[in-house]
């Protein structure tokens, strides 16, 4: 276990504010790069949050629960997000594997 960059997992300012205010409990990442192992913490301003669990798995097993606790109100939302937000870069492909990545505020 160690403190890890929360700059490396959290993509951007918005994101960081939205698991600040408890909007968003996970980030899925490409499977390419391990960000955080289970068990690591970040920081946000004076809010510690401690990493509970790293799952390897596919775009096709989100449920829309993934999509909510990602900030989004159901899946199809996540997926149209995600188009919009990586641009003409991203396709949705339910084979696609994953790392996602699960966190709670640590007291």
């Amino acid at each position: 276990m160690s403190e890890i960059d929360a700059d490396a997992l959290l993509p951007n300012d918005r994101v960081k504010g939205a698991v600040q205010s408890g909007d968003i409990s996970q980030m899925t990442r490409g499977a390419s790069n391990r960000y955080a192992e289970e068990g690591d913490t970040f920081t946000l301003d004076d809010d510690t949050f401690r990493v509970t669990s790293v799952e390897h798995r596919t775009l096709g097993e989100f449920t829309d629960e993934d999509a909510r606790r990602e900030g989004s109100e159901s899946l199809e939302a996540y997926k149209e997000r995600m188009v919009r937000v990586h641009g003409g870069n991203f396709e949705w492909d339910d084979s696609d594997e994953v790392l996602t990545y699960r966190f709670e505020r640590a007291d």
